[in-house]
């Protein structure tokens, strides 16, 4: 594996590990001030640094944890295969569910897209991070 792939992985596992942690901040160090973030479903696409370290802080969940379990590279995309396990504030309800995140780099290693994928979209993560199945 390249030196660039090792630090791509590398800088994903601190991101996750920071927003798991709740260290947004962190988090957000590798993000382009422009970035786009697309979510599953129906919300609507977040544009801006600003905006995407919002979303970021919880509202309805007092914990909120995202772990990759599978990165692959391919020039500027990033495909991760990731674990996301919330409890909300309140109701204590735990979701667990598995997600796909296409990651976006700029000539700087910055991130400029995530974009979402329910685990059943593998189809559209693969597309979407230019890899085949």
């Amino acid at each position: 594996m390249a030196g660039r792939d090792q630090e791509i992985i590398a800088s994903v596992h601190r991101t996750y590990e920071a927003f798991s942690r709740g260290d947004f901040e962190a988090a957000m160090e590798i993000a382009h001030p422009e970035i786009e973030f697309v979510s599953v479903g129906e919300q609507s696409e977040l544009r801006g640094a600003d905006a995407l370290r919002a979303w970021m802080e919880p509202d309805a969940f007092e914990e909120q944890q995202i772990q990759p379990r599978e990165i692959r590279i391919q020039g500027n995309k990033v495909l991760v295969r990731q674990h996301a396990r919330v409890r909300g504030g309140g109701s204590g309800i735990e979701l667990d569910i598995d997600l796909w995140a296409v990651w976006t780099l700029d000539d700087d290693g910055l991130v400029r897209r995530i974009e979402s994928f329910l685990i059943h979209q593998e189809d559209e993560a693969l597309e979407a991070a230019e890899l085949e199945g």
